[in-house]
């Protein structure tokens, strides 16, 4: 993967100040945001490389190191450590004894000699084959709730290649799964890096969720409050019948038990969905009604 300089997708100089880090970081990210983009893959990738710099710059450690190490920041004191040997290997190399090391006719015995001295990247010719893991690359996925209520299968470019997976149902907004050696080439045949991708979940439906529970709120009539009846209520596994018992009280909770959202990587397990009653009174009445109405009041009165 080829270098990618923080500061410059960013827009920045090296001496930038964290405030100028932050505000930078939010008009870029506005700038090639997925929302405003639609379908543009220049701006999908330009958004993760943006959050990714943001990611690094904005943590002091992380950016010592950056500006120390440059690309290889993540593995730093290895890669320190590894330039330090190749330094010290060619400093022998130099040398007018460790130029006549071949004559004596065992080179090997040297290597192994040279190797416990400095480590298994010592080759003898001032090289090193330190292995280095790759990056790890950081992506952002969006999708709706009713996309994450199944499986899904999908495709994510990730620097110009084509990754398949399986998001498992229930997955929930902000959650990040790895997918083991997807991120950047290990160097010297080190192994590779990961890829982390996270989850932002809209909401697309009436129902609020809270883990594997999701709830909404039902109107009722007051005729039915009263006297009880049958309703037709959607879910998002489809619709279901329900009972309302005679006088329920208007904000009456009640539990459709395994109604709810799957729950993350366990086999036909949902949570419960919670109905909240909104008793709706009517805003005028008949003649007939209002006289009605005035009865039962009397009704209520009498048995005082």
């Amino acid at each position: 993967m080829a270098f990618i300089d923080y500061y410059k997708i960013l827009g920045l100089k090296k001496d930038a100040t964290k405030s100028e880090i932050k505000k930078a970081y939010r008009k870029m990210a506005r700038k090639y945001h997925p929302d405003l983009n639609p379908n543009d893959k220049q701006a999908e990738i330009k958004f993760k490389q943006i959050n990714e710099a943001n990611e690094v710059l904005s943590n002091d450690d992380n950016r010592k190191k950056y500006d120390k190490y440059g690309e290889h920041w993540k593995d730093g004191e290895a890669y320190e450590s590894a330039k330090q040997n190749q330094q010290a290997q060619q400093q022998y190399r130099r040398s007018s004894s460790f130029e006549g090391f071949d004559q004596f006719g065992d080179g090997a015995q040297y290597s192994d000699f040279f190797e416990s001295m400095f480590g298994s990247g010592f080759t003898g010719r001032g090289k090193s084959n330190a292995k280095f893991r790759g990056q790890d690359y950081n992506a952002q996925l969006q999708l709706n709730l009713t996309d994450v209520f199944t499986p899904q299968q999908q495709v994510l470019t990730v620097n110009g290649k084509n990754i398949r997976l399986t998001i498992p149902a229930g997955v929930v907004n902000g959650q990040t799964i790895k997918i083991k050696g997807k991120g950047g080439k290990g160097l010297n045949g080190g192994p590779n890096g990961d890829l982390y991708i996270e989850f932002k979940i809209n909401n697309n439906t009436s129902f609020k969720r809270d883990g594997n529970n999701l709830y909404t709120t039902q109107d009722i009539s007051l005729y039915t409050a009263v006297l009880g009846g049958d309703l037709t209520i959607k879910t998002l596994d489809g619709k279901v019948k329900l009972s309302v018992k005679p006088f329920t009280q208007n904000n009456t909770t009640v539990k459709l038990k395994g109604k709810g959202f799957p729950k993350y990587k366990e086999d036909n397990k949902f949570g419960d969905l919670f109905i909240t009653y909104n008793v709706v009174l009517p805003t005028k009445l008949s003649t007939e009604e209002k006289e009605l109405f005035e009865k039962l009041a009397k009704l209520q009165d009498h048995d005082k």
